[in-house]
């Protein structure tokens, strides 16, 4: 994300929680492309613009559990969301702008109570200065210029580092309360690597996500609307990557949106229609599900292009093709006496255990690159099976299949899906967390 200036073109004098939006049904749209978007959007800077200004009435907005949110602050937060997402203000986009920086704050302040519940989780200064470090790496641009650049646009730095300094205790304590609970079983993690490498032969789509949640944005005419607003945003050059991490629900929010790699039939029809439909670099209108607003970036699509892998290995006794018919069937007679003795974890210890014997592990292969004698076993024998002795040029085998899978494209290992399912968890467990607090506050509107 490339710094960019950000001009509060719009006087919204007295911004109220709630500003009404249009309640007419969402128009309806000729194709599910909003248009395309420009990759270099992200780094590039927009022309600077003569910076004006927006007012809040000043006073108590909200108070939850008796503690104060001020208009200063929810200016303070609509400002950083401005910044970071790198949007145009608009008479139309402020009061969504104005919502999600509401529900933050008030998000925040229940994590500030509950961490004062752990006197022991304490965020040093060098970790916030880490952070820091780290969103200005992520711009492309140094730490004095990427804080420059916020205290032009109205933020202050000391109320930016309390935001910080909560965002990483929040995260630590999640990670220490509910890591036992996130955790998968290898059963989970094979059978979603059953499901994914299975599916790999499908089409696939890069995708970029944004997700709003009706209950959060105001309903489903307001959830819409803003989603329309962004899209409008977007198309006009706000980064998408940048609008995601402010205003998703989603859990892909912490990533910019990114989805990964999603295959055919894995999502809701709405979106799989979506996807279909837009071509590389195009940006979706808004997309109604149940519960709220979807936006799809698609970053790439490509068809699948599964391949059928399989593990051997082998025992073999040398017998030339000149060797006579008494040779051959002395071969074959002692490998039968071997199969049922030997498992794919003892037969290549055996091999080196008795003379006259080769054993040999084949690694991961297509069935399509095997020696065509194989190729039939491969594909039929059941992973542990001891093939019958087999006849090449070399000599005679006997071949076991040790492991088969389907592979694909990026296809992702044990340990990538691992961590994906566990981080999966945790997501879920933290916005249950923070939704159970939300239920025992008392938060008022003032």
């Amino acid at each position: 994300m490339g710094l960019k200036r950000f001009s509060m073109g719009v006087a919204a004098a007295a911004l109220v929680a709630g500003s009404a939006l249009a309640q007419a049904a969402p128009p309806q749209q000729q194709g599910v492309a909003a248009g395309a978007l420009d990759p270099a959007a992200e780094s590039a800077a927009r022309p600077a613009q003569a910076e004006s200004q927006f007012t809040l009435t000043e006073g108590i907005v909200m108070t939850v559990n008796d503690e104060v949110i001020s208009s200063f602050d929810l200016r303070q937060r609509m400002l950083s969301i401005i910044a970071m997402s790198q949007l145009q203000p608009t008479q139309e986009n402020l009061p969504q702008i104005q919502r999600q920086a509401l529900n933050a704050l008030i998000d925040e302040h229940l994590q500030r109570q509950e961490l004062r519940n752990y006197k022991d989780l304490v965020i040093s200064d060098e970790e916030v200065d880490e952070e820091i470090a780290s969103m200005a790496q992520g711009a492309g641009t140094s730490v004095a210029n990427f804080l420059a650049f916020l205290e032009q646009g109205g933020i202050r730095i000391a109320t930016l580092r309390e935001q910080i300094r909560t965002e990483i205790a929040w995260r630590a304590l999640v990670g220490g309360r509910f890591n036992a609970r996130s955790k998968v079983s290898r059963g989970q993690v094979e059978q979603t690597l059953r499901q994914l490498t299975e599916a790999a032969s499908k089409p696939q789509y890069l995708v970029g996500e944004i997700y709003l949640e009706s209950a959060k944005h105001g309903g489903p005419q307001a959830t819409y609307d803003g989603a329309q607003q962004l899209v409008n945003q977007m198309i006009q050059g706000a980064p998408f990557q940048a609008v995601a991490e402010q205003f998703s629900d989603a859990p892909t929010a912490q990533r910019g949106g990114d989805a990964g790699w999603l295959v055919q039939g894995s999502v809701a029809p709405a979106l799989q229609q979506a996807m279909d439909q837009l071509e590389a670099g195009q940006l979706s209108r808004p997309i109604v599900v149940d519960g709220g607003v979807y936006i799809l970036y698609m970053r790439d699509k490509r068809d699948g292009a599964a391949s059928n892998l399989v593990q051997m290995k082998q025992i073999m006794i040398e017998t030339p093709e000149s060797a006579t018919p008494e040779q051959i069937a002395a071969a074959t007679a002692r490998l039968e006496g071997l199969r049922s003795q030997i498992t794919c974890d003892t037969m290549l210890a055996r091999a080196t255990s008795e003379q006259g014997l080769l054993g040999g592990d084949l690694g991961e292969s297509d069935i399509g690159d095997l020696a065509p004698q194989f190729q039939q076993i491969a594909r039929t024998a059941e992973v542990g099976a001891i093939s019958a002795p087999v006849r090449t040029p070399l000599g005679l085998h006997l071949v076991a299949v040790c492991g088969r899978r389907v592979g694909g494209p990026d296809v992702p290992t044990f340990q990538q899906v691992e961590n994906r399912l566990q981080n999966q968890n945790l997501s879920m467990l933290a916005r249950r967390y923070i939704r159970d607090l939300r239920a025992d506050a008392l938060i008022e509107q003032k």
